[in-house]
């Protein structure tokens, strides 16, 4: 819900939690202060600004947004909100991140798509981050200091200025969602796909929206199906360039459990043309929210047989097996990008987050195998069954996935089930 600044200048607002005010404001409104001892979620963005007053005096402030403004510098304002773990820059101008100036309470990060060439040491005194999203700046190098960061489990490093990667980020215990695509150090592949103009091309119902673009259902006199068309809208996102993730799409080859692409669309907006997939496949789970950082939510009565865990575990391992045979880190394993048809099959998709690297380097294939480990454990605290072998053979293949020293996980294809 959006508010106005007359709602917060007559009183209206007295009490509130939550504030969003989307007014082109160019300074910070003094009537703000009037809930510092209520206010826990601020949101700013979408505004002018570039500046900010001290906000010590709002104690109880728990997430604060101030994407799409003019900030060039993040603001030494934050120091003194000790119940502050989420904080979002998305979209400014942001070239200046001046040493210990966010408190160590911050578990969510988010400067994606600014101007940052380097990020402070003291960044490594932020023990609790969970979630840093830097993808879009002009990041060099990462200091050493971060491999402190060991509470860290989703990284989003692409489309920066890395020249390497440091060895320290892949022994990090916890780290199992990193994209990295769209750096110097990366690899980059094409495909020679079949090419089909955008006029052959009939859209149909939007399926659904993300991130980095639209799906939609979708007719063409060349196909003999449905088929489904994925439009990029071509920013950066969180993840990475839209390229990058149509490159990953087309180099993954086919697989059972993967989602073919049948062709590249000629178009303004990068796009690709995919398998349509029927009705019957549902989401498996949706997105993290606020409380839960990283990870995944599902709906109150979710609940999974043994038998479906099982087919569901083994179509992921072997999507997610043969992407790595292909030199692909997915990135982003989620339940909330797999596709269930609540019977036999399950599907593995949206490359946002994937990145090339050498084949036969182990070491990214066990981060996608920790964020295996993390959905066998959200399906199977959700299991009916759970006095059967079959679940506590599932259980022992979870926990291997998710021991903190990365070299001691399998690999999806020693996983047996």
């Amino acid at each position: 819900m959006i508010h106005t600044l007359e709602e917060l200048r007559s009183g209206k607002l007295e009490g509130s939690k939550q504030l969003k005010i989307q007014e082109r404001l160019l300074e910070f409104p003094e009537e703000l202060f009037s809930l510092c001892d209520s206010l826990e979620l601020l949101d700013l963005s979408g505004n002018l600004l570039s500046d900010l007053p001290d906000l010590s005096r709002f104690k109880k402030l728990k997430i604060a947004f101030f994407s799409q403004n003019r900030f060039e510098k993040i603001p030494d304002v934050f120091k003194a909100c000790s119940n502050l773990y989420m904080l979002g820059f998305k979209s400014n101008a942001i070239t200046v991140f001046d040493e210990d100036i966010l408190p160590l309470s911050i578990s969510w990060l988010i400067l994606t798509e600014n101007r940052l060439t380097a990020l402070p040491l003291s960044i490594g005194k932020l023990h609790k981050l969970q979630k840093f999203a830097v993808a879009g700046n002009r990041l060099k190098s990462l200091p050493n200091s971060m491999k402190e960061c060991k509470n860290l489990e989703l990284l989003r490093l692409s489309a920066n200025k890395l020249e390497e990667i440091p060895e320290w980020l892949f022994t990090l215990p916890k780290l199992a969602w990193f994209a990295f695509s769209g750096n110097p150090c990366s690899i980059s592949k094409e495909s020679s796909l079949k090419v089909v103009a955008y006029k052959d091309i009939e859209l149909d119902t939007l399926l659904g929206e993300g991130a980095s673009g639209k799906i939609y259902r979708a007719h063409s006199p060349l196909f003999k199906s449905l088929v489904a068309v994925k439009l990029f809208k071509g920013a950066v996102t969180s993840d990475g360039y839209a390229k990058d993730e149509m490159n990953a799409c087309m180099m993954a080859g086919e697989h059972p459990n993967l989602i073919k692409v049948l062709a590249r669309v000629e178009h303004k907006h990068l796009g690709l043309i995919l398998e349509y997939i029927s009705k019957e496949y549902i989401t498996l789970g949706n997105p993290p929210n606020f409380e839960t950082c990283t990870r995944d939510t599902y709906e109150e009565d979710s609940s999974f047989s043994c038998e479906e865990i099982l087919v569901i575990a083994k179509s992921i391992a072997g999507a997610a097996g043969h992407l790595h045979s292909k030199g692909i880190v997915h990135g982003d394993l989620y339940a909330h990008n797999i596709l269930y048809n609540q019977k036999d099959n399950a599907y593995l998709g949206d490359f946002g987050a994937a990145s090339f690297y050498d084949v036969g380097s182990e070491k990214h294939e066990r981060l996608d195998v920790l964020a295996y480990g993390h959905l066998l454990e959200d399906l199977l605290t959700r299991c009916l069954d759970r006095e059967s072998k079959l679940y506590k053979n599932l259980v022992v293949l979870q926990e291997r996935c998710q021991v903190h020293d990365p070299k001691n996980r399998p690999l999806f294809c020693e996983m047996e089930f």
